[in-house]
């Protein structure tokens, strides 16, 4: 067995806050998301297990969040825009009955924040973007259980993160990564070799880069094999997704960037697999379905009963596996090169890379204009503030930059393309 630190992610270590008896008691973020949804699914499905005690979303889809606090009897809801607030009241005030009480409402950017450091056992982040570090500072701190979904609060904050994380406090939620989990529990971190990280590829595999100079929004967010948010589903198309979950595997497993690999494999059945030292080779595999590592987040060292759909063996099935376009998909390599940066790169990359998807979903850059853009934006960067001595304001400056450097940049290409077609 090694003698170095514990990684964040172990599935031998097990931290269980004492919060009396009873149901575990669950603290939703981005509840009306793809994962808050599933995840809600789950504990209705579940009671015996687990208690929803406070649900927070940006603000959206105010009837959703109005009609997931009523089923689950919440006592707080957050929201991040404090404009919503009366449409949030009305919409509760329609769900309960009359003279029955309504939950509390917290609102503004903080409200996630709050509630992640509120009185529960296990918070499980489902905010998409780097908004999500603030909620995942505070339940570190708060000493909750973090079900971490929100992979860019650990690759922008990493050494924020670790310094707070006790040894099993982190379960990861990304399929990959509670497939990974999963599988590192044959072994100890001395018998592992590789960990193989698989992609599906997106909609546009086997296409060329020059293939992709030419794809619409409709098609990149027509992903084959999984139902995700926007930004999400673009990032899986651009494979950008997937050089996240790189460095994720990195800070979670603390396995060295050369020892983790990208394989491509359409089916999207086997989550990701553990090589050992003896040659043999763990995966973890079910149809695809998040609401399975949703339930390990939430259960873990319990496993839920039915979560998620299981594989009928009896049914002929073909699982391909193929390497990774790394000329089409630059998006893995520089992922890596921003890993191994540390400090503040994988935040420019991240707040790059949003700025620029959304430029892409409003016509302003094309689809390969996104990494291109990003690895501009990565490049002016330079040399990153040093891990050791990362801090928060440190993590803000540099997004609050290369998100403007971002903008910059398709401005110019937005212009540069309008005088060619002039």
């Amino acid at each position: 067995m090694s003698d170095s630190p514990a990684p964040l992610a172990d599935p031998h270590l097990v931290y269980d806050p004492v919060v009396g008896d009873g149901p575990k008691a669950l603290v939703i973020l981005g509840s009306t998301g793809s994962i808050g949804t599933q995840a809600i699914d789950l504990v209705l499905r579940n009671p015996d297990r687990f208690k929803v005690t406070a649900l927070s979303a940006n603000g959206g889809r105010v009837g959703l969040l109005a009609e997931q606090a009523y089923q689950l009897r919440v006592r707080t809801v957050g929201v991040a825009r404090e404009d919503v607030v009366p449409a949030l009241r009305e919409a509760l005030a329609a769900q309960y009955g009359a003279g029955e009480p309504l939950p509390e409402i917290l609102a503004g950017p903080d409200a996630a924040t709050q509630l992640a450091a509120s009185d529960c056992h296990t918070v499980l982040n489902g905010i998409t973007g780097s908004i999500g570090l603030a909620p995942t500072l505070a339940a570190l701190e708060a000493g909750r259980v973090l079900a971490l979904a929100n992979k860019e609060s650990l690759i922008v904050g990493g050494p924020l993160v670790k310094a707070l994380a006790k040894p099993g406090q982190i379960i990861p939620v990304d399929s990959e990564h509670a497939a990974l989990f999963q599988a590192l529990a044959a072994g100890t971190r001395a018998d592992v070799r590789k960990l193989v990280v698989t992609a599906s590829g997106g909609p546009f595999r086997g296409r060329s880069k020059a293939d992709l100079a030419r794809v619409t929004v409709e098609e990149a967010l027509a992903h084959p094999t999984w139902a995700m948010g926007p930004v999400i589903t673009i990032n899986s198309a651009t494979l950008v997704n997937k050089g996240l979950e790189v460095i994720e595997a990195h800070l979670l497993y603390d396995i060295p960037f050369d020892r983790i690999e990208v394989v491509v494999h359409p089916q999207s059945y086997v989550h990701s697999m553990v090589e050992f030292t003896d040659g043999s080779t763990l995966a973890q595999a079910t149809p695809p379905d998040m609401r399975g590592p949703i339930a390990i987040g939430l259960g873990w060292p319990e496993r839920v009963p039915d979560a998620a759909p299981a594989f009928d063996w009896s049914k002929a099935s073909t699982w391909e596996f193929f390497p990774l376009d790394t000329d089409a998909f630059p998006s893995v390599g520089l992922a890596r090169h921003v890993g191994q940066l540390a400090g503040t790169a994988p935040a420019v990359f991240n707040a790059a890379n949003e700025e620029c998807v959304e430029a892409f979903r409003a016509g302003a850059l094309p689809f390969n204009g996104i990494m291109e853009t990003v690895t501009r934006v990565v490049e002016e960067h330079g040399t990153p503030a040093t891990g050791t001595s990362l801090t928060v304001s440190d993590v803000l400056e540099a997004e609050t930059w290369a998100r403007a450097r971002a903008r910059e940049l398709t401005a110019q290409t937005t212009t540069a393309n309008a005088e060619a077609r002039a």
